[in-house]
């Protein structure tokens, strides 16, 4: 695994606030999700949108097998959910937790 940082995503509260900031003061547009939430496109990467978090941000590492990816993890000791629904254009994603209980996320990008 190469271990590229993928995209970024912020967890807020209430997206119906966060959205309209970071559209208004960086100019990014906003692709809806199925799941709910959904992405900005930055200059340089998709930065993603979840509400019902604590505010934070997680970055996400490229991997080329997910599950794979998620195996490693948890051989490594640390812990990682269930990857989410494919979302087209987008890929699948998981969020993990290294052992002493740093967040991240991985991300297996979408094949079309």
């Amino acid at each position: 695994m190469h271990g590229n940082v993928s995209f970024i995503e912020l967890g807020t509260s209430d997206t119906g606030r966060s959205r309209p900031f970071f559209q208004r003061v960086f100019g990014w547009t906003f692709t809806p999700m199925a799941q709910g939430g959904g992405w900005f496109q930055a200059p340089s990467m998709r930065v993603g949108l979840h509400g019902e978090d604590t505010p934070q941000i997680y970055v996400f590492f490229e991997v080329p097998d997910l599950q794979q990816a998620i195996a490693l993890v948890r051989e490594a000791g640390g812990e990682a959910d269930p990857p989410a629904p494919e979302e087209p254009g987008f890929g699948r994603m998981a969020f993990c937790r290294d052992p002493q209980g740093i967040r991240f996320g991985l991300h297996q990008q979408s094949d079309d």
